[in-house]
Formats: C-alpha cells, structure tokens, sequence
C-alpha cells in the first residue's frame, strides 16, 4: 500500500510539472510576438514623421485682411531699398513672384553674407494712409522672407547647403519730434528649404501713451525693417503689410503719390482752359 501511495504521488506530481512547463511555455512565446510588433511600430513612426513634415514645401501666406498692403497692384513707390548707412548691405527693390504671390524684394548685390552687413526696407506709411490715420496707428503686421542663392549654409547634418537658415532682425521709427523709436527684435526660426516660409512679423508702438507714435502733420512717417545675421547669400521678400489702431483695428489703405496726383491735377486744368465754352465767354 505505501509503495502505491509513493508511486501514485510521484505520477501527479509529475503531470503537475508538465502542465507547469507547458503553461511557461506558452506565456514565453506570447511575449516574445507582442514586444517585436511595439518595437517595430516604435521604430517605424517616428522615422515617417520626420520625413513627411521635411518634405512640405513652405508656401506663401495668404492676406486674410481687406486693408493689406499686397504689392498685387506692383506698386512700391512707397518703399525704398535703406543703403547709405555704414552696416547696410547694397541692394535695389523690385516685385517679385513666389509661388504666384507678388511680394516686394530687396535684391541683395551679394555682399551681405561676406561683410555681414544689415539688409534694409523702408516704408512711408504716410504715403499709404490718410494724416488722421497715421496718427492713429500703434502696431504694423508684415511677412517677411528670404531665399538663398548660394550654398554656404553649413548645418548640424551637412556643409554647403542652399538654404537662407536663421532668419531674424529688427526695426525702427521716426516719430513726433523727429525722434527715433526702437521696435522689439524678432526671430523666425530655421528654413532648410531655398526659399523660407513667411515670418510674420509685429512692430508696436509701445509708448504710443507717452506721444511716441506718428501724428497727422508728419510729411513722414517711415518704419525701417532690418535683416542681420544671415548665415548664407540671399534675398529678402516684404509682404502683407497691415496697419492697426489702439484697438486692433485695421486701417485703411490710401495710396498718395505726391507725383502723380500733381501730374493729374496739371492735365485737368490745361482740359479745361482749352473747351469750347471758355473761348466762347472769351470773344
């Protein structure tokens, strides 16, 4: 009897061991699937990701306000290339396209990068608002850009890459008194695309509450926008220019060219010294 009690003993203990096993076993090989399809979705999405978003083009931005100034019309008589002071770069203005977006761009001679000198717009807003509302203005809104046209840009990844990189800078204007106000810097990044995406750009007349602003008699009233830094050869494009009040309202665009309208008014009156009527009163 205690023989067969042994043996019987040793038989379940036996079976208990083999099911043991079995189910060990069967735990082991789940967990040996699941982390390989983790790890390779782990692996894998990351990697997509970075290359789609490398792959978008930058594109234009569009004016989302109707008093924008967009240079759609091509004109810019109200802007000029800034090239007499000591630290700025040589360049002319003219309208270029992007994308089929028109925008305003300082054609560098091809000396700022080498002389690290400074690329400079300037505009009169007193020729592109009324004197009531440039006395009104407390913040201007713009896009900026800048392509590159060499490849002297040197990366963490790579050396000689066409691309314009940092793009950064800031700005200033004259107000009343013929004073000098600084506006805050500013800084958009990095483009590795030839042409970079838009940098909007906010100056703002902070101590308007003070006088530091424009008022209605000024012939004048001109902001200057500044490139510096740049880490390759390359151009600089101004775009979507807006101007706001103390309210964030935008205000209205009115093109005066001192010329022109002088030029019309001239025509006018030698139309009419010359009708019919005034010779008739004349005999």
């Amino acid at each position: 009897m205690d023989n067969r009690k042994i043996i019987t003993s040793a038989l379940a203990l036996s079976i208990a061991a083999f099911c043991t096993a079995c189910g060990n076993g069967s735990k082991s090989s789940e967990s040996s699937i699941i982390p390989e399809e983790t790890v390779a979705e782990a692996t894998e999405a990351p990697t997509e990701e970075v290359t789609e978003e490398e792959l978008i083009p930058p594109v234009p931005a569009e004016a989302s306000d109707p008093n924008t100034v967009t240079f759609d019309d091509g004109e810019f008589f109200f802007a000029e290339a800034k090239t007499t002071d000591k630290d700025s770069a040589q360049g002319t203005l003219e309208i270029a396209d992007f994308e089929g977006n028109p925008m305003l761009r300082f054609t560098d001679s091809g000396s700022n990068f080498a002389d690290g000198t400074v690329q400079k717009i300037q505009i009169d807003a007193a020729k592109l608002l009324s004197p009531e509302d440039v006395a009104k203005v407390r913040s201007i809104d713009f896009d900026l850009y800048a392509d590159a046209t060499s490849d002297k840009l040197a990366t963490e990844a790579e050396e000689n890459v066409k691309a314009p990189g940092w793009i950064g800078g800031g700005g200033g204007a004259n107000t009343t008194g013929d004073k000098w106000y600084d506006f805050a810097e500013f800084s958009g990044g990095e483009y590795n695309f030839e042409m970079s995406g838009p940098v909007h750009v906010t100056f703002k007349f902070l101590l308007a509450a003070g006088g530091i602003c424009w008022d209605a008699d000024m012939d004048e009233a001109s902001f200057l926008i500044m490139r510096w830094g740049a880490q390759n050869e390359g151009n600089l494009y101004l775009d979507n220019i807006v101007f706001y009040d103390e309210n964030g309202e935008s205000l209205p665009i009115v093109y005066s060219n001192t010329d022109e309208t002088t030029e019309t008014e001239d025509t006018s009156e030698a139309s009419e010294e010359s009708t019919p009527e005034e010779a008739a009163e004349a005999q």
